[in-house]
């Protein structure tokens, strides 16, 4: 998909960034724990302090969503990946989540994540991309993709 492009993100996207998370996340974070405007702002600010892991998602030039990865030496982390939900069903997050896998294979890395058992969408995403669950507990399903 040459339409989708990459970039990082800065101090001055941090409210594109909680955005894009309340309107593609909330009825999960309420389903499960409830939404509390002030709260959900709090952890914001303190997640997005450390703004550098943060990679803003641009569809034809427009800011669409981010995702936020860590690596160990074993494995590559999607810890978030959120696409504004006008943006959804698209294939944004497939070719996104496909880039991840394929520069994780180079380095015959696992790419692992955890969903929210609620979110049913995104489990039949990453399962239709290979990812198996592998553990679980009350609330989120951990799933992992091997490398090539």
């Amino acid at each position: 998909m040459q339409a989708l492009s990459f970039r990082k993100a800065n101090a001055s996207d941090s409210a594109f960034v909680f955005a894009v998370k309340e309107a593609a996340f909330r009825e999960y974070i309420e389903q499960v724990w409830g939404w509390d405007d002030a709260d959900q702002q709090e952890r914001h600010n303190t997640e997005f302090a450390s703004h550098d892991s943060y990679i803003i998602i641009q569809f034809h030039g427009s800011d669409v969503g981010f995702l936020v990865t860590s690596e160990t030496p074993e494995a590559l982390n999607v810890n978030q990946i959120f696409i504004l939900p006008a943006y959804q069903g698209r294939g944004i997050g497939s070719v996104c989540l496909t880039r991840l896998i394929d520069d994780a294979s180079l380095e015959q890395k696992s790419v692992t994540l955890k969903v929210l058992k609620v979110n049913t969408r995104g489990i039949a995403l990453y399962q239709r991309l290979g990812f198996t669950i592998v553990g679980e507990n009350s609330i989120y399903f951990q799933m992992e993709r091997l490398p090539e």
